[in-house]
This record gives C-alpha cells, sequence and structure tokens, in this order.
C-alpha cells in the first residue's frame, strides 16, 4: 500500500521511501522518513495533488510522487 491508496481522513505508517536520487532525497528532507505517521488532509477537485498531515504540519505532494512511498500494513486508521 502507498499513500496514494489512502482515503481522505485516513493515516498510515511510512515503511519504505522510493524515488531515486534527488527525489528520494527530498521525500527526506520533508519529513517522509520510516516510522513517520502520515494523514491524507485533502485531495484537489481534479484529484492531483494531494494534502498530507506529517509531523504537525500540511504537505502537498503530486499522486506520482505519492505512489512511490510505502505504508506498513495494517496501519490505514
Amino acid at each position: 500500500m502507498t499513500i496514494d491508496d489512502l482515503k481522505v481522513g485516513q493515516s498510515g505508517v511510512i515503511a519504505q521511501v522510493g524515488g531515486e536520487g534527488d527525489l528520494r532525497l527530498r521525500f527526506l528532507d520533508m519529513g517522509l522518513i520510516p516510522g513517520t505517521a502520515v494523514k491524507l488532509q485533502k485531495v484537489a477537485p481534479m484529484g492531483d495533488p494531494i494534502q498530507l498531515r506529517v509531523r504537525g504540519y500540511e504537505l502537498t505532494i503530486r499522486r506520482e510522487d505519492a505512489r512511490k512511498i510505502t505504508l506498513r500494513e495494517g496501519s490505514v486508521q
């Protein structure tokens, strides 16, 4: 399961951060690191981008990028 699979209001815990090179480093710099809880706050009217709540702040990312971040099994609430 990836962040892209969450529905509005659902949350999960990051298991693995994908992507390569600068993209992966950008995810890590934004606080998207394994063990971090994330919650899907909003989805744009056309479905992209999505807004997450991470470490007490809101973060907006593209769905394409959200597919690269894997959540732990059974972590959706």
